[in-house]
């Protein structure tokens, strides 16, 4: 964060009265109680007659609870109601109703309006699904509001609640910048979209209730958009709403009772949204297979029942061709033969193995297609990298046209190239320890061998090596039976250890970081003023290895691989930390950076 900011937000706080917090026993008596007890009180009003927000809280297990966070005009009545009416049918009531342990938060404050509670409701969420102590959190809606007078208040505000808040209990509210390091919270369905992203999700719905009324099967709706543009975000947050609306108490008439998957064929991602999934109780015993792989759910449901609503994200990485327990020819294909909607979020320049390599002709009739029937939504906004346009162009000139021009002044990003990938990794590290600067690591095309499962002849890992600097590639590094069952649910960047290994592609795409260090292999070269690829350089043979696409063989190395270097390259939210292998780009990129090209 830098200095501007920290200002800002400081001045913002001091402005902004402190909020009135109270912690009871959950049970009608404390309740009662309560009431009675604080009528007098001076802040009364705030709780008991404003619009007020509460956090109902059962510590489960030692170290785990299970959270509702609600909003309401009438605290009492809204409390008594779910003790005495929602526990009758709903088993998380029921279990704190019967608990020992169960407590409320009441929180309230002078500038409190509905508007203003239901934002602050919705972060609260937002948050709650981030902190690890958190089972489950419940609530059966998103409450998202547009703008309102007081919507300016809506961050200090919510500043001032969770210091409150953490000052009673540290486990159930740890520091804000520890949760929004972790891959859960930067995928939650709970982020305030964009007016670009609101638009999105509102067509992508309706065109679902238009297919679903008119019992269309096979219609495919494509999402574009580049890295960075938010398209994660959108399809979590549009996977939740579809729950919802297809709940058996849903108004929704078209939409309720329909069954929806989410599919991701990354295994870092899978396991985000398997645990967004667990939290928000979507995911039971009774639909363990809501969120999986595509494979698995083709061999599943190929030539049966057609379900509703399939949504898959990063399907870039679907696959078009057989490949272990695959047979088919095409992912997206066979999942528009298993569903009546299938929503796909696609990105080409992401695209990074011959498996999932699509042929121009191929990707630009899908998007005609799709175009021609309404069913086509691009996102255009770069909501990853908080640079200015000039930095956000730098980094697409160079990915896109392979061109290097001076890298920009920019005091929101950090863009900088080192001497050397000791001293890039040295400062990356620093980063790595401060809590405000959040988690950095760094990575490198794939020019190194690595094989999975096996160690190498010579030395302990399979390593990254640049003259006198060697670090291990992802994934190898021990970790204690304690580290391993903690890190099992986490993606690699999340864990501790893996500051000291280097992250490619195949661990880092579809996540954030707040500083992302990349060497660029051998693989990358500048020649002629221009960036060009050298295959014969790359360890990754999953771009290099021609394969046969429509009766052809086919060499799509310089796309993937110039993907490759899109993905990395756009990894970071504050900061791109860069050295080059190769020579002549190494100085070129040094020379952008003095600005004397």
């Amino acid at each position: 964060m830098n200095r501007e900011i920290k200002i800002a937000r400081t001045m913002a706080l001091k402005k902004i009265s402190t909020p009135i917090i109270r912690e009871i026993t959950y049970d009608n008596a404390a309740i009662t109680d309560f009431e009675k007890n604080f009528e007098q009180d001076k802040n009364s009003k705030y709780l008991l007659r404003y619009p007020t927000i509460y956090i109902v809280n059962d510590k489960i297990k030692p170290d785990k609870y299970s959270v509702y966070v609600g909003e309401t005009n009438n605290i009492k009545r809204r409390t008594t109601e779910h003790l005495q009416d929602d526990s009758k049918t709903d088993n998380f009531w029921q279990k704190v109703e019967h608990s020992n342990n169960s407590k409320i938060f009441l929180i309230g404050h002078d500038h409190f309006n509905k508007s203003l509670t239901l934002d602050i409701e919705n972060k609260l969420m937002h948050y709650m699904t981030g902190v690890d102590a958190v089972e489950l959190v419940k609530n059966g809606r998103s409450n998202q509001q547009d703008e309102y007078y007081t919507s300016d208040e809506l961050d200090p505000i919510f500043i001032k609640i969770w210091r409150k808040l953490r000052e009673k209990n540290k486990q159930l509210f740890p520091l804000l910048s520890v949760i929004q390091d972790s891959a859960i919270f930067k995928a939650s369905p709970f982020h305030k979209l964009t007016p670009e992203q609101i638009e999105a999700k509102d067509t992508i719905i309706l065109k679902i209730e238009e297919a679903l009324n008119r019992n269309r099967t096979g219609q495919l709706i494509l999402v574009k958009g580049e890295a960075g543009a938010g398209k994660t975000v959108l399809l979590s947050n549009l996977f939740y709403e579809l729950t919802q609306l297809s709940a058996n108490e849903s108004d929704n008439s078209i939409l309720r009772g329909k069954t929806q998957n989410l599919l991701v064929n990354h295994d870092q991602q899978l396991k985000v949204y398997t645990q967004i999934a667990d939290k928000l109780g979507i995911r039971t015993k009774a639909n363990l297979e809501i969120v999986e792989k595509p494979t698995k759910f083709i061999n599943d449901h190929l030539g049966k029942k057609l379900v509703d609503v399939v949504l898959v994200d990063e399907a870039h990485l679907l696959w078009t061709q057989g490949k272990q327990s695959y047979r088919g020819e095409n992912q997206l294909d066979d999942l528009l033969k298993c569903a009546r909607v299938v929503v796909a979020v696609f990105d080409p320049h992401q695209i990074l193995s011959r498996e999932q390599y699509w042929g121009l002709d191929k990707l630009n009739q899908m998007t005609l297609d799709a175009m021609s029937d309404g069913n086509f939504v691009e996102l255009h906004n770069q909501l990853r990298i908080a640079g200015n346009q000039r930095t956000v162009g730098w980094i697409r000139s160079l990915t896109d046209e392979q061109r290097i021009k001076n890298i920009p002044a920019d005091n929101k990003y950090d863009l900088h190239v080192f001497d050397s990938p000791q001293e890039l990794y040295e400062v990356l590290k620093q980063k790595s320890l401060n809590e405000e600067a959040g988690i950095s690591r760094l990575l490198a095309t794939f020019d190194w061998k690595y094989i999975d499962k096996k160690k190498p002849n010579d030395s302990e890992y399979w390593n990254v090596t640049v003259g006198d600097f060697s670090m291990p590639w992802n994934l190898q590094l021990p970790q204690t039976k304690e580290v391993k069952r903690r890190n099992k649910s986490l993606a690699w960047a999340e864990q501790e250890q893996t500051i000291g290994e280097v992250g490619s592609t195949f661990t880092i795409q579809g996540f954030d970081l707040n500083y992302a260090g990349v060497i660029i292999g051998p693989s990358v070269k500048y020649r002629d003023g221009k960036i060009v690829f050298d295959k014969q350089c790359s360890q990754n043979s999953k771009a290099t290895q021609r394969r046969t696409y429509e009766g052809q063989k086919v060499d799509a190395s310089d796309t993937l691989l110039k993907n490759e270097l899109n993905v990395l390259l756009t990894r970071g939210v504050h900061g791109l930390y860069l050295y080059a292998v190769d020579d002549q780009l190494q100085q070129k990129l040094l020379e952008a950076q003095k600005g004397i090209l």
